[in-house]
């Protein structure tokens, strides 16, 4: 191959993932988390065997798990995506499958595609390659690309599905991204909320252009009748399990179902707040500053909330914001309020684990806003500080 040829090629997918596969092993060398281990959390690895068996609940219970009870019989109390995934490879690896490499694949696959949509819409290798990597990983997603426990396997899986509905969105590929979007609910319900900005963004651009609003509904037929379908089938799971078709099991959890907790609650969301959103990483423990262990404001570990909201202040002084940018800001805020209202906000972490979920509302934002072609000086310099921030803090808290 020729010099000339070599140096025109794009080599930066390639770059990114010897990046990303260096950052994970830095991590894995200074925790001892194995890079390809099954995790011992792996509650979908246990359906997925149970599937095998012809059973919708688990054969016993797991009592380091988060199992629903009903009727006598213990249920996992997540959608069940990642089972689907898992259920072939379970017959390569019996329950030893290598949730820790899931999840890493998972996250590769959403910077390579971020990478990709950004090179689309006219970002330069550096700019569009900086902004994919760093929104992916100066983030509270790098912990949960540690380790493919239940909970981190779920939301990672989502934020590649919702990642590649973004992605197909601007590759107006309606019947992938909707597709994409409902898979991605069957990992995190709330993660519906997208439906909202996706429509809206596809019917604004067609009105635009003249097109009616059955135009739209036309255009994007398929992608509704996909995602009808993946609806209707876990509604039916819910109901084989559950007899409720939009229960997913976590109402069986005994801290909600007989031991008083409640699940949802809107006095939780000032608590939260207190700590996602005003909240400091490092708290004074016998004259030793360390990383708080039950999370700190989404603003800092998620630095991309923060960005999305300067752009739109940014926007509405230059009069550059459209309806579009409007409903992802507006959906962005009421799935972070709705988060709030969970009773633990996703427990012991490192950041704010639930904020992960918004992250791709950010990465939208950016795509809908066509002037802006590369990285700031500014930008780049604060999600780099995050990562290494976030890196450091890892060493110190993990499952």
């Amino acid at each position: 191959m020729e010099r000339k040829t070599i140096l025109q090629r794009d080599w930066t997918p390639l770059i990114l993932i010897c990046f990303m596969g260096a950052l994970w092993g830095v991590l894995s060398y200074l925790t001892g988390i194995g890079l390809l281990s099954p995790s011992l959390y792996n509650t979908y690895t246990r359906q997925a065997m149970a599937w095998r068996q012809g059973l919708m609940h688990l054969p016993q219970d797991v009592p380091h798990l988060e199992l629903a009870v009903y009727e006598g019989d213990y249920y996992v109390s997540f959608p069940p995506l990642p089972s689907a995934v898992l259920w072939p490879l379970t017959f390569l690896f019996g329950m030893d499958t290598p949730d820790n490499l899931l999840v890493k694949l998972y996250a590769m696959a959403s910077c390579l595609m971020m990478y990709r949509a950004l090179k689309g819409a006219g970002y330069s290798r550096l700019s569009g390659g900086l902004f994919a990597f760093l929104f992916c990983f100066a983030s509270s997603l790098l912990p949960l690309t540690m380790n493919g426990a239940v909970w981190y396997h779920a939301q990672v899986l989502g934020f590649f599905l919702m990642t590649a509905s973004i992605c197909f969105l601007a590759m107006d590929r309606p019947g992938l991204s909707l597709l994409c979007c409902a898979l991605s609910v069957a990992c995190r319900p709330f993660n519906a909320l997208y439906l909202i900005p996706l429509f809206l963004t596809w019917r604004l651009i067609h009105r635009r252009a003249g097109l009616t609003l059955r135009d739209t509904l036309s255009h994007l037929s398929v992608g509704i009748i996909l995602g009808l379908g993946v609806a209707l089938l876990l509604g039916l799971y819910n109901y084989g399990r559950f007899g409720d078709p939009l229960e997913f099991g976590h109402n069986y959890l005994p801290e909600f179902s007989f031991q008083g907790g409640v699940q949802f609650s809107i006095q939780k969301v000032s608590e939260h707040a207190n700590t996602f959103l005003w909240g400091l990483p490092l708290e004074n423990a016998n004259g030793e500053w360390v990383f708080k262990r039950y999370g700190y404001s989404m603003l800092l570990a998620c630095p991309t909330l923060s960005l999305m909201l300067i752009w739109a202040v940014i926007d509405l002084i230059r009069g550059r914001m459209r309806w579009e940018k409007a409903a992802v800001l507006f959906t962005c805020i009421l799935h972070g309020f709705f988060l709030m209202w969970h009773r633990t906000m996703g427990g012991f972490q490192l950041g704010a684990r639930y904020a992960v979920d918004l992250i791709p509302y950010t990465f939208l934002y950016l795509l809908l806003t066509p002037e802006k072609k590369k990285i700031a000086w500014w930008e780049a310099a604060l999600l780099i500080s995050v990562l290494a921030f976030t890196c450091w803090g890892f060493t110190q808290v993990h499952i």
